[in-house]
């Protein structure tokens, strides 16, 4: 965890470096790295020669620094100087002192503490500096034995490339010339743990435990790697002969250990000479033998053969007489190899004294002394190499000196005979007898006991005597079946049968332990079975009569029998109850000890060997099980019976052994379950234990017991075991587990105080098992009764039952666990070893993980116990784990088992253990509130846990492993350990990050818990006393890497791992109480996005899943960055981002600046990257999505023989369960449990033959969901990947500022993302379900790119063009004016582009290809295709009142513009796809989803509407699903009802009503399209309706109802009003273009508004004043005006009769006299209101001008009846009153319009306060956020509607102007022309006057002065005068003058040429006419 930062040490940082370099270089084989060491140990040669030399004390440094306080001093890797403090200056001397170092780096030493003091927490800076001059030194050291160990060499090669080995080689020679061997030894004598330690202690210059603990292992190592450096150098290449002796000077003087066992260093030492004495390599007759045999000092120079011969044979004994011995041994082996080459006669001398030196050496013990000292040393089997040789040694001795092996047992024949006599005289044996026959074989016995490395190195003393055909049991030597055994093996094998035949009793159990040894392994094992079987036959040459030979199978169990025999008779009565104490007959101490030795190599051969196993036990006459069981019930020694059951248990691996052995165990009561009712005295192992063993202190018993158990449980335990005698069950066992084992384990005394924890560890090893293979079932809560001896009992349950009750309530087993953790952390805490400590560490870990498991089960174990009826009280393990811990008085639980997070490095299972139980628990967020109290509220603690936690995530040698399926070597497997706890602690940060705070996770990551959490301030590690936080180790994790060009290493190699840190820190940032201060740190201290961008897209296919995971996270937290900074207006951050992310021009490759050697790299990169600097490359954006790959292969469907497919289907469906990401997947353990119990239900014979079939097939099952998980998992994380990257997208899109990216480019990179993502999905292996998300992104996609071509229409050109800015010409209207302003199109380049095109034809491709299903999909496709049509419409362009200026033929003949060309071509492109296209989109119109459904139907809508040759209209009425749409109105009816009560239902209905009444609108604009309506009856459809009729009543809130504030649900009435108006409008719409069918259709309105003629009456009379009133009243007005025509009855050729016909009279006249009724409201005085009202809403001025037209037009038809009576109705005054009204109106409304087009013209010079206000009125909030082009852009589309809606104005003012002038003079036309007075009697006028037009008239008369029966009007010539003055008076002068101005204003331009002029003119006339 340490990491060297600026201040560079001079004995720290740079040795830091080297290390680093040499490990990525050499273990990690990074091709990159070769260079750098290159240059490293170039740079520090000198530091290697000079192996840990200080820099030398000086006296103008001593001065300097004395200064420094005052003065300053120059660092180095710094600028300038720095000042010191006092404090530090007096530590520096300290320092500098302690060490002997120069005083300038004591205190760069201590800087480096300083800096590097937050990784070590709880320590200053001094103990600090005191770490690091230390781990300098291991550096160095490391990095030197692995420089040495990639040497070119001969016993080992590293398969590094051959530059680097050479490299290495070179540089280690160098070294070695210059003295290394003597540095090393010097430096491995001087340095003195002891020594160190003092002189640290004097200087206080040791802190806690912990502190001395790494000093101590930071010396060892560093004197164990110079060591091994000098061991690696003599196994690659021997020493010179003045090093050897060197060599062997120092070891003269090595003493041992307290234990008699040499220590690591001087082992290593040891077979560094011993390899330097090594010819054996030479014999494997290499084809460079000879070459190698020149190169060897040994038989190269003659003279080193003497030096080293003389200097052994001296006599000058050794500080070891053993290791002196050891050297002799391997001298004489060494002279003994050389003898075996022909060509070495000439030192023949030398090779004759081998026998001499053999002889030397074992006189002095040299057997014993390898066994005792060498083996026993605790380092020995930690090294490959080690076993090797001193294998070597032993066969070489036995193959090489076979006269000398005869010897040795000619001697102890001899020595056995005389001990024999001795026996037999009664003598005292000899003492003075030689052993060293028994030493060799007890040294071969302890060498291959262990096998840490696999390598069976025993197999060379087995030769077979058959030859082994099975592949499996290839010897090393078996290349082919029938090769002969090499020699050596054949020496090896004949030593090990030989020695056993007539073996003297003496050497009897010596030579057992030998075969023990020699038996381990599984070859081995197989190997010695048969020869202890053949020995025993009776073909083999037996000459000891018929027993056999004493070592073999028959002899033993034949033992065996005949002591059970003996010891059975000797069994007294039950009742005697002193029975145990008689005097053991039976069975001597030397008996018992031979027995041992063969009930130990039964043990070794039983366990090895599954087939000596099955054997033995099935053989008739031995019958092992059954002959043990019975001995273990006779009196016999407790340690012996440990043997017995520890034999027991190797039988007891195989399930088919295990389960009879559970009955046979029952049976013997070996533990008492069952009490017979005579019986008093209790017997079995319960009262061994209590009563002998306590007694004795020592517990062999109970322990071998526990492992019986404990390897019986994990085969099988049968349910109904003891049924008869008592309930069957395991209780009994499990009792006595708990009982009397665990529960009282501490409070017994214990002899050695190690086997405490042994026995804690067995015990705990039984509970985990039986835990861990418990499923909670139904059947396990409900009390089940068994029938015994009559009476029913209640059954016991399973053991995991009862466990998981005792972990869920505070029972005493519970305490004890708790109890337990806690001791141990203590212990750990003291970092001194202690006896026991592995046990211990092991019991922890499975106190934990029973925590874990209980954790894991308890949720599933509850809910069952709530089902049943069981009278149990259970409470959660976390809520006890809260309760208070009686020994503290604290509720420390949970603090004891974070603790272990502590001991991470060197407890890696424990912390595992621990992060996992923290991890479950933190789920809850109550317990985490309780949690971050207890973590905190001391502050040691707390600094510790918080310590922990960090160690933990920084730990430097996890590994992830991909697939653990292996057996894993035991670094690899503590790798994966270290890894897996990293991931458990950061999915707890996640839980716990979903927690509202406080949270551990905020605790854990260094936030606020004391004030809010947004108010933190993050610092780097150190900075203002801020620990270093789990924050900070994440960040770590995801940097490493990043200087170099491959990006962030986690990713690679750990890419679990990173996706996880990516996750947190998304959540850090999404969360937004931690998203703030988050962000900061992200972006200022670390630049975190910015570095990390640079490196998508992570494309690693083997961790696909984990990759487009990280890669999803990280573009969510861009994605929330630049949304943030775009806020904040932080424009370099977004735009440094955006530019990483869309740039297509190559970026140099971002490299860590003054990296040595990287800049020549760069310059290479460059070389091919920059060739040509124009050259494009991808996008990154576009890159990230190249590497979600949208194919996914499918796993093959399952091929089963025996279970049925659709049932297995159906079970995996069963499995199926939510994991910790929400996915669905198959819980593939539970299936196997499934289909492994279907297997074991099965009967007969049938079935068991077929077995091993049926479990392959299961292995079929499992591997296909196993793939099916992966593929689930997969595809979600590429739809995960793709919805961040479309969020990423969309947040550039929408939230960055528009012009950090140039208009022009932005439409490139949205085309370009468009084309991609639609090529990748239309392609034909693409995965459907990533059809939803991309139809999103293109959804989007689609929506800016219309936006952005539409933006770019408004934008003004570039280019001036005479002048004149692109605007200018708009409002001209010329878009395509006169051949001058041809390239006006420039403006809209992007709509002319073809690329427009290929986007339409993919997404109806798209379309098409989402086939039947996926309507959801469709609907944003819908959504996009409707974006991507309107960049086709015309935008909104200021109508400026001047676009007729142009003639007719000049508009007929303009040519075509860009929108019509892309229109036309769109609608072509459509049309290209024919009715699969149509098919589609009408069926989506039709059914399905509601909002599919709008979308639908408004793309009909748009492209019926640009449908020139309405194909579609076509298809649509000819396949009927026209008509289905008229026909779903019915339906609509119902659901409309219900959205008219005040609380309605959802809003659904009345949406889709809308969308399908627009669109039967827009069919309805065209003429064949109304026609085919009116075809389909859709008024008739419209007048069956109800919900027309059911009107709200508005209540009078009169004018001031439009003021409230609007809410999203309407109000009824509103609602009302969209449903009424869609109808009218409708209506209208076929009204207007049914030309042909006019009558038809105005016949069919008509219907529809007398079939809801009470609504309509209701709208006329209503009095409301609202924007909807006004628009209910202008349609229906609208509607009348064209259907109610008088006469429009008599054409209708309805056959109805008389009185129907009157009725429909009634009804239509009175429409028409309402409408004109409506004419005063409006023309009166009550205007003055509605002026007030139209300052405040433009709507309303626009509804009450259409509302006057629309009355006009009603009035119009009237007045053609000339015979109108004015008075009766409203007068002709409010007709002048509107005329004059009207004018002035438009006077104001022209000039407000001149105004806004001409502030349109120069936006960019208006005032700041009116931009704004025009800004508001779009946008009301948030105005002041956005940049000044936008704004200026939302001034303008803010002017344009203004201009358009006062044009809209001015055209309805100049209507009402010239409907009222000519009802005004029609009027008085008739009356001052035609009509004769009723004082003149004219004949003429009653025989005009039709009946037809009295019937009309009748129907106005309400009025009581009509004369019906005359049917004339009485109009006296007075009125006819009083009229025309009036009418003089009112149309003056003035009037006239205004009216012709219009017209010269305004009608002009609008081509109804000289109307108004004509009618002035006229009603002048008629007003000049006098009467006579």
């Amino acid at each position: 965890c340490l990491h060297p930062l600026s201040v560079e040490t001079s004995l720290w940082g740079p040795y830091k470096d080297i290390w680093q370099t040499v490990m990525n270089a050499i273990w990690k084989r990074q091709p990159e790295a070769v260079h750098r060491l290159d240059q490293v140990l170039k740079k520090h040669k000198s530091d290697f020669i000079s192996l840990f030399r200080n820099p030398p004390k000086n006296v103008q440094q001593h001065e300097k620094i004395q200064k420094a306080s005052t003065e300053g001093v120059a660092i180095q890797g710094q600028q300038g100087t720095r000042l010191l403090p006092e404090q530090l200056i007096r530590e520096a001397f300290i320092l500098s002192d302690l060490f002997d170092i120069g005083e300038l780096a004591a205190v760069e030493l201590l800087l480096a503490g300083e800096h590097q003091q937050p990784h070590f927490p709880g320590l200053t800076r001094g103990l600090v500096a005191v770490l690091l001059y230390w781990d300098g030194k291991r550096c160095i050291a490391n990095s030197l034995r692995t420089l040495i160990q990639s040497r070119q060499g001969k016993t080992w090669t590293l398969e590094l490339s051959q530059e680097l080995i050479s490299m290495t080689t070179r540089f280690t020679d160098d070294l070695m010339e210059q003295g290394l061997t003597q540095k090393i030894l010097t430096l491995v004598s001087h340095i003195d743990l002891n020594n160190e330690f003092d002189k640290l202690q004097r200087e206080r210059g040791l802190g806690s435990e912990k502190h001395r603990k790494e000093v101590s292992d930071l010396i060892k190592e560093c004197r164990q790697s110079l060591a091994e450096s000098l061991f690696v150098w003599t196994c690659q290449s021997p020493l010179s002969k003045d090093d050897t002796l060197l060599l062997i000077s120092y070891l003269e003087k090595v003493t041992v250990e307290a234990d008699g066992s040499l220590d690591g260093v001087n082992l290593s030492l040891l077979m560094a000479l011993l390899y330097c004495f090594d010819v054996s390599f030479l014999e494997q007759g290499a084809e460079d033998r000879e070459d190698l045999m020149h190169r060897l000092p040994l038989l190269a120079e003659r003279q080193y053969i003497a030096t080293i011969h003389t200097r052994l044979q001296e006599s000058q004994p050794w500080k070891l007489p053993g290791l002196q011995a050891t050297v002799r041994l391997a001298w004489a082996l060494t002279l003994r190899g050389i003898s075996q080459f022909s060509d070495v006669t000439a030192l023949a001398e030398f090779t004759e004294a081998d026998e001499a030196m053999a002889e030397l050496a074992i006189a002095d013990y040299v057997f014993l002394f390898l066994t005792e000292s060498v083996v026993a040393s605790e380092n020995f089997y930690q090294e490959e190499f080690y076993i090797r040789k001193i294998h070597n040694l032993v066969t070489d001795f036995l193959a090489l000196m076979p006269m000398k092996v005869k010897q040795l047992r000619n001697r102890a024949d001899e020595d056995a005979r005389m001990i024999h006599m001795s026996i037999q005289m009664g003598n005292d044996p000899p003492i003075s007898l030689r052993r060293d026959l028994e030493h060799l074989m007890l040294l071969i016995a302890e060498l291959y006991r262990k096998d840490p490395f696999n390598m069976e190195l025993a197999h060379e003393y087995w030769c077979p005597s058959e030859p082994l055909q099975t592949s499996t049991i290839m010897g090393s030597y078996l290349g082919v079946a029938h090769q002969r055994p090499p020699q050596r093996q054949v020496v090896l094998s004949k030593f090990v049968r030989q020695m056993g035949d007539l073996l003297p009793s003496t050497i009897y159990i010596p030579y057992l332990k030998m075969l023990r040894g020699l038996a381990s392994g599984p070859q081995c094992a197989h190997y010695c079975f048969s020869l202890l079987k053949v020995n025993g036959s009776s073909h083999a040459e037996n000459i000891q009569g018929a027993g056999g030979s004493p070592v073999s199978w028959e002899h033993f169990f034949h033992s065996l029998m005949l002591y059970h025999e003996h010891l059975r008779k000797d069994l007294p009565s039950a009742d005697s109850v002193q029975y145990r104490h008689l005097p053991l007959r039976g069975i001597t101490q030397k008996e018992q000890d031979g027995l041992i030795a063969f009930l130990q190599l039964t043990t070794v051969i039983v366990n090895w060997s599954e087939n000596a196993r099955l054997a033995l036990c099935e053989h008739p006459q031995w019958t092992p099980v059954v002959v043990i069981l019975g001995l273990l019930q006779c009196s016999i020694p407790p340690i012996l019976k440990a043997e017995l059951l520890k034999t027991l248990t190797a039988f007891g691996r195989s399930p088919e052994i295990a389960a009879s052995l559970w009955q046979s165990l029952e049976y013997t009561q070996i533990l008492q379950t069952v009490r017979s009712p005579g019986q008093r005295q209790a017997i079995g192992i319960e009262v061994e234990l209590n009563e002998i063993e306590s007694r004795c202190e020592e517990y062999p018993l109970t322990r071998a017991f526990c492992q019986l158990i404990s390897t019986l449980v994990e085969s099988s335990f049968p349910a109904n075991l003891g049924a008869g005698l008592r309930p069957p069950g395991f209780d009994p066992y499990l009792q006595f587990l708990r009982d009397s084992v665990f529960l009282r384990f501490r409070t017994r005394a214990y002899r050695r105080a190690a086997e405490k924890w042994e026995v804690a560890e067995v015990v705990l090893e039984v509970f985990y098992k039986l835990l861990r293979d418990y499923e909670p079932q139904l059947e396990d809560f409900v009390d089940q009764y068994v029938e015994l001896q009559g009476e029913e009992i209640i059954a016991y349950k399973p053991p995991g039952f009862n466990l998981m009750y005792h972990l869920l309530n505070e029972s005493p087993m519970l305490e004890l666990c708790l109890s337990l953790l806690e001791e141990g952390v203590k212990q750990l805490d003291m970092y001194a070893p202690f006896p026991g400590k592995k046990h211990l560490e092991k019991a922890v870990q499975h106190c934990l993980a029973l925590l874990n498991l209980t954790l894991q089960k308890e949720n599933i174990f509850m809910d069952l116990l709530r089902e049943s009826h069981l009278s149990l009280i259970v409470t959660p393990l976390e809520q006890l784990l809260q309760g208070i811990n009686p020994r503290t008085k604290k509720a420390d639980h949970v603090v004891n088992i974070a603790r272990y997070l502590y001991h991470g490095n060197s407890n890696p299972e424990l912390a595992f253990e621990s992060a996992k139980i923290l991890c479950c628990i933190s789920d809850n967020s109550n317990i985490q509130i309780k949690l971050v109290g207890d973590f905190t509220h001391d502050q040691g603690i707390s600094q510790k846990l918080m310590a922990g936690f960090v160690e933990c995530l920084d730990n430097e040698d996890a590994e992830e492993l991909i697939n653990p399926d292996e057996e894993l070597e035991p670094e690899k497997k503590r790798a994966q350990i270290h890894h897996e706890t990293r991931i458990h602690i950061l999915n707890l940060l996640i839980t716990s990050l979903e927690c509202s705070p406080p949270s551990l996770a905020l605790y854990l990551l260094g936030f606020e818990l004391k004030k809010p959490v947004s108010t933190t301030n993050l610092q780097d590690p150190g900075v203002l006393g801020c620990p270093r936080t789990c924050l900070h180790a994440i960040l770590n994790i995801l940097e490493k890497g990043t200087e170099t060009r491959n990006g962030p290493t986690a990713v690679r190699e750990s890419p679990h791992l990173a996706e996880l840190c990516y996750q947190v820190i998304y959540q850090l940032c999404a969360c937004s109480d931690t998203s703030g201060p988050t962000m900061r740190y992200l972006r200022t201290s670390q630049d975190f996005l910015f570095t990390q961008l640079q490196y998508l897209p992570f494309s690693i296919k083997e961790h696909e899943i984990s990759t487009l995971n990280q890669m999803s996270w990280l573009m969510k937290t861009a994605a929330i960055e630049m949304r943030v900074t775009s806020l904040n207006r932080q424009r370099s951050h977004t735009q440094r981002l955006l530019h990483l992310l869309l740039d297509d021009m190559p970026v140099k490759p971002y490299l860590a600046d003054g990296e040595g050697g990287m800049e020549d790299e760069s310059r290479s990169v460059s070389g091919f990257l920059h060739f040509d600097t124009a050259s494009k490359v991808r996008r990154k954006l576009l890159n990230i999505l190249d590497s979600i790959d949208f194919s996914q292969d499918i796993p093959e469907p399952l091929q089963l023989d025996f279970f049925d497919r659709a049932q297995i289907e159906q079970v995996i469906a069963n499995c199926e369960h939510k994991n910790a990401r929400g996915q669905v997947v198959c819980n593939v353990k539970y299936l196997h449990r499934v289909l492994v119990a279907e297997v074991n239900a099965l009967q007969g014979m049938a079935a068991i033959g077929q077995r091993p079939l049926l479990m392959e097939e299961i292995n079929t099952i499992l591997q296909y969901v196993v793939e099916r998980n992966k593929l689930l998992q997969c595809l979600h994380a590429k739809r995960h990947a793709l919805e961040s990257w479309r969020q990423l997208v969309e947040i550039i899109l929408t939230a960055c500022p528009q012009d950090l990216i140039q208009a022009e480019d932005r439409q490139l990179i949205i085309r370009d993302l468009l084309q991609d993502v639609h090529d990748k999905i239309l392609d034909d292996d693409a995965a459907q379900e990533l059809m939803p998300v991309v139809a999103g992104a293109v959804f989007t996609l689609t929506a800016h790119l219309s936006q952005s071509v539409k933006t770019e229409q408004k934008q003004p050109l570039a280019l001036p063009m005479a002048g004149q800015s692109q605007y200018v010409l708009m409002l001209d209207g010329s878009f395509t004016s006169s051949p001058g302003s041809e390239n006006i199109s420039m403006g809209f380049a992007s709509i002319g582009d073809s690329s427009l095109h290929i986007i339409l034809r993919k997404l109806l491709d798209f379309i098409l290809k989402t086939g039947g299903g996926f309507q959801r999909v469709r609907t944003h496709l819908y959504g996009s295709l409707l974006y991507y049509l309107q960049i086709a419409q015309r935008p909104d362009e200021p109508d400026t009142l001047e676009a007729a200026k142009k003639t007719m033929w000049e508009h007929l003949t303009a040519p075509e513009d860009v929108f019509s060309k892309l229109q036309r071509e769109n609608m072509a492109t459509i049309e290209s796809y024919g009715a699969a296209l149509m098919e589609v989109v009408c069926r989506d119109a039709c059914d399905g989803h509601e909002i599919g459904r709008m979308l639908a139907l408004a793309l009909l809508d748009h492209i019926v509407s640009v449908d020139k040759q309405q194909q579609w209209l076509l298809y649509l009425s000819n396949s009927g699903y026209l008509k289905v749409l008229v026909d779903s109105l019915a339906d609509d009816d119902r659901a409309l009802q219900s959205l008219l009560t005040p609380q309605p239902p959802l809003l659904k209905a009345l949406y889709t009503y809308e969308s399908k009444m627009a669109f039967l609108t827009r069919v309805a604009k065209s003429q064949q399209g109304a026609l085919e309506l009116l075809r389909s009856g859709v008024i008739v459809q419209l007048a069956q309706c109800q919900v027309y009729d059911m009107r709200p009543e508005i209540g009078h809130q009169g004018m001031y109802a439009m003021r409230e504030p609007p809410v999203f649900i309407p109000a009824p009435v509103e609602r009302y009003r969209q449903i009424l108006l869609p109808a009218l409008q409708l209506c209208q719409v076929i009204l207007t273009s049914s030309m042909a069918q006019h009558l038809q259709a105005a016949g069919q309105v008509l219907q529809f508004l007398i079939s809801h003629s009470d609504t309509i009456q209701a709208i006329l009379r209503c009095q409301d004043v609202s924007v909807g009133s006004l628009q209910e009243l202008a349609s229906l007005t609208g509607i009348i005006s064209k259907a109610a025509l008088p006469g429009v009855l008599n054409e209708m050729d309805m056959d109805v009769n008389e009185g129907t016909q009157m009725e429909l009279q009634g009804h239509i006249g009175r429409f028409q006299r309402q409408c004109l009724g409506l004419l005063s409201r409006f023309g009166g005085s009550d205007r003055l209101r509605q002026f007030k009202l139209q300052d405040d809403n433009a709507a309303g001025d626009r509804v009450n001008k259409r509302d006057e037209i629309e009355l006009a037009i009603a009035f119009v038809p009237y007045t053609q009846a000339p015979v109108v009576p004015y008075w009766h109705l409203p007068g002709l005054g409010i007709i002048v009153y509107l005329l004059k009204q009207s004018t002035s109106d438009f006077f104001s409304y022209y000039d407000s319009h001149r105004q806004s087009v001409n502030k349109l013209q120069n936006v960019e010079q208006l005032p700041p306060d009116e931009i704004k206000e025009l800004c508001q009125s779009v946008m009301p909030a948030g105005v002041d956020k956005i940049s000044t082009s936008q704004k200026y852009l939302l001034a303008r589309r803010r002017l344009v509607k203004l201009i358009n809606n006062r044009a809209k104005l001015l055209s309805l003012c100049s209507y009402i102007i010239e409907i009222c002038l000519f009802i005004l003079w029609r009027h008085l036309e008739h009356y001052l022309l035609h009509c004769t007075p009723t004082d003149s009697q004219d004949p003429l006028l009653s025989s005009r006057m039709t009946f037809k037009k009295g019937r009309l008239q009748d129907s106005f008369g309400s009025e009581p002065r009509l004369d019906f029966s005359s049917g004339l009007n009485r109009v006296s010539q007075h009125d006819i005068e009083q009229l025309q003055t009036e009418a003089t008076n009112s149309f003056g002068e003035s009037l006239q003058k205004k009216l012709l101005d219009i017209e010269g204003l305004y009608s002009k331009v609008r081509s109804r040429y000289t109307f108004i002029q004509a009618l002035v003119r006229r009603i002048r006339g008629l007003l000049r006419i006098s009467r006579t």
